[in-house]
């Protein structure tokens, strides 16, 4: 495994770790907040043509053609984006700012995807697209992840890293990855944070 990946188990204490899963995954109940109100999950955004066909991108695993056209889509919520808060549940992942030593955020984002008969990945990639190389070696990217499954997180040399609930991910943000569906649970869900943090 590259010194430039950093996995940190148990990153949140478990009772906010509780809370921020109680909000994010929708097989959880809804929560009643301190004030006595009731809080439901976030709102989950369809998103179509998740993954890419192996023509377009080899790098794609899990692709037979004699099978069709997967079901290519998942769900995201996004946080934040675009230098402005995007969701009413900001407040809530407030709590990975200091630890990450965020000082400037690019996106917040949660996807969400469903389970399929076989694991199924997509084109090893970086979250921001815009940027040169030089200029995303500046930058940070953590993953999140919400619920253990065995999905995973692969980079291009082979490491290869499993989702385990209340698991932290972070990378230079210049080095490309993918993430992939599950088998053995209902869904798969990660945060994934990009954002400029603090070396001092």
């Amino acid at each position: 495994m590259t010194k430039k990946i950093k996995i940190e188990d148990n990153f949140l204490e478990q009772e906010k770790f509780d809370e921020i899963e109680l909000i994010i995954n929708p097989l959880k109940q809804e929560y009643v907040k301190e004030d006595g109100s009731a809080s439901q999950n976030i709102s989950w955004y369809f998103r179509y043509q998740y993954y890419a066909k192996p023509t377009e991108d080899k790098s794609f695993r899990g692709w037979e053609e004699e099978e069709g056209e997967l079901d290519q889509f998942q769900f995201t919520h996004t946080f934040y984006d675009g230098h402005i808060p995007q969701s009413p549940y900001m407040e809530q992942v407030n709590c990975f700012f200091k630890p990450l030593h965020m000082v400037s955020i690019f996106r917040i984002r949660a996807n969400l995807l469903t389970r399929l008969p076989k694991i199924v990945s997509h084109p090893f990639h970086t979250d921001i697209t815009f940027l040169s190389e030089k200029e995303l070696a500046q930058w940070t990217t953590s993953i999140f992840y919400v619920n253990t499954n065995n999905g995973y997180t692969l980079f291009e040399d082979g490491t290869k890293v499993e989702s385990i609930a209340n698991r932290m991910l972070t990378f230079p943000a210049n080095m490309k990855h993918t993430g992939t569906t599950c088998t053995d649970q209902p869904i798969r869900i990660v945060v994934n944070f990009n954002y400029y943090r603090r070396t001092t």
